[in-house]
């Protein structure tokens, strides 16, 4: 049996209904750890929930400033160094984005996943000497974007979802859904610009979170753009996500940053429901252009492939889903990399 300590992002909390994509792998990873008949020991702000055992540190309280950051990694450096120090851990996996920031000084194997862009990592992250460091992306494109000279192993497990958990539906509806956080990067302003230059309804399933900046978006961009054609229904989950996703006319992924992967993708997929994003390569690894969906180089051509969405084959997403997409396949390796670095 081995015992895997699991360092999740210090200000998100952990569980079923989590929105970032790194939460909910680490979640299905936590799951699979303890059905395989491991010990999962899991770092995460006070109010997560999780298989294993979870060991709490300061959850974030009002604005998520610089403040908020300095004293959540603060409270997550105290509960590794007192975890390490009281227990047996063969592996420390970490998940968070900013995971170098709290990184432990350790001979245990550390695995860490890669869930931004490697240009958003510091450049000595992959220049470190440490045998025990190994790091992991969650796409081929992600993983051929780090440094050809790194010390450090970069290996690939992606991502997946729960196929089954989603199903297609007999009929589609003719609104486009747009999921995630409300933030900049993640561009919701391209697609409600590209539903209104389609004629088409769009509904945003998405949460804002008190990030300053984050807050500035919504208020400036996002609210001025609501109206009866471009509905804001906050995060959705359980049923209510999986009957959006299979009713959609396509889910369209606006992001104006490098995206490493795309849960929200995957389970449209699995929904039956294409996919219309802007280019970016690992989106172009989980969508079969003019067959899943369509992957374009700008915002002007967005209008065009959502209208083009609705005439594409569901089945043939939802094939690809199970095909490429699978959470099942994705926990597995882990477990297999896991005994590996061990």
């Amino acid at each position: 049996m081995l015992t895997i300590l699991s360092v999740g992002y210090p200000l998100a909390t952990l569980g079923p209904d989590s929105v970032g994509g790194a939460e909910q792998v680490l979640a299905a990873i936590d799951r699979a750890i303890v059905a395989a008949g491991h010990r999962s020991l899991v770092i995460a702000p006070d109010g997560s929930t999780c298989a294993g055992e979870l060991i709490a540190t300061t959850p974030p309280v009002g604005r998520l400033d610089e403040d908020a950051f300095h004293r959540c990694h603060a409270s997550c450096r105290a509960q590794l160094a007192r975890t390490l120090a009281r227990e047996h851990v063969d592996v420390i996996h970490m998940h968070g984005p900013d995971f170098p920031d709290y990184l432990p000084d350790t001979h245990i194997p550390v695995l860490g996943t890669l869930h931004l862009w490697p240009s958003a990592y510091p450049r000595q992250l992959f220049n470190q000497r440490r045998p025990n460091l190994h790091l992991q992306c969650v796409s081929e494109a992600q993983r051929l974007a780090c440094p050809a000279n790194a010390s450090i192993p970069v290996s690939v497990i992606r991502n997946g979802v729960d196929v089954d958990a989603f199903a297609p539906s007999p009929t589609r509806d003719d609104f486009v859904l747009v999921l995630g956080r409300i933030c900049p990067e993640k561009g919701i302003h391209v697609a409600i610009d590209a539903a209104r230059a389609a004629g088409l309804p769009l509904v945003v399933a998405g949460a804002v979170f008190p990030y300053p900046s984050h807050q500035r978006y919504f208020e400036t961009t996002i609210a001025p753009r609501l109206g009866d054609d471009v509905r804001l229904v906050g995060a959705l989950h359980g049923a209510a996500k999986r009957q959006m996703l299979a009713r959609a006319r396509c889910v369209v992924i606006p992001s104006l940053v490098p995206e490493t992967s795309s849960l929200a993708a995957m389970e449209a997929l699995a929904s039956g429901t294409p996919v219309v994003a802007l280019r970016s390569p690992a989106l172009s690894e989980l969508i079969e252009d003019g067959s899943t969906g369509f992957v374009v180089a700008t915002a002007q051509e967005l209008p065009d492939a959502m209208t083009r969405a609705g005439a594409l084959s569901g089945s043939a997403c939802r094939a690809a889903a199970v095909d490429r997409c699978s959470q099942r396949v994705m926990t597995q390796q882990h477990l297999d990399a896991y005994h590996r670095v061990a």
